[in-house]
């Protein structure tokens, strides 16, 4: 959140912040406020529990016609609208090679830390139908993956 309240300072964005309970109840109120404040757009936070219900914020994002950017391609493959993330393929790939390392007798400790270097950006343009919302050509020309 750190990051992300610097990010909307710098580009002149108003930051909403809404708390939430990760359940039924509590996902639709997060929802109905954003509405309320009348906000633009909505993201989620990088959490398991949150990637664990994205079939429902996905429902609900649609069903507030809210435009979302989520932070892994499994909520654009329930039909939310966009994502841009870590590639986990390629750091699946990245992986291997340290098992492979690894079981050659390479010390865990003696193995760099790695960040991810790939990303992808995903979209979704029957969720972008649904929701009465145009992507530029601009932005669908910077996508990895568009769906149709």
């Amino acid at each position: 959140m750190k990051e992300l309240r610097a990010a909307a300072v710098a580009l002149k964005l108003k930051l909403e912040e809404i708390d939430t309970q990760l359940d039924a109840k509590g996902l639709e109120s997060a929802f109905q406020t954003a509405k309320q404040k009348q906000v633009g757009a909505i993201m989620t936070t990088t959490t398991r529990n949150f990637f664990a219900e994205r079939k429902r914020i996905v429902e609900l994002a649609r069903k507030y016609r809210l435009p979302a950017i989520y932070f892994q391609k499994e909520f654009v493959d329930e039909g939310g609208l966009m994502s841009y993330g870590a590639d986990f393929d390629d750091l699946f790939r990245k992986a291997a090679h340290y098992v492979d390392k690894i079981l050659k007798g390479t010390k865990p400790a003696d193995l760099p830390v790695q960040q991810a270097t790939k990303f992808e950006f995903v979209i979704n343009l029957n969720a972008a139908k649904q929701i009465g919302l145009t992507i530029p050509p601009e932005v669908l020309a910077r996508a990895n993956k568009v769906i149709k």
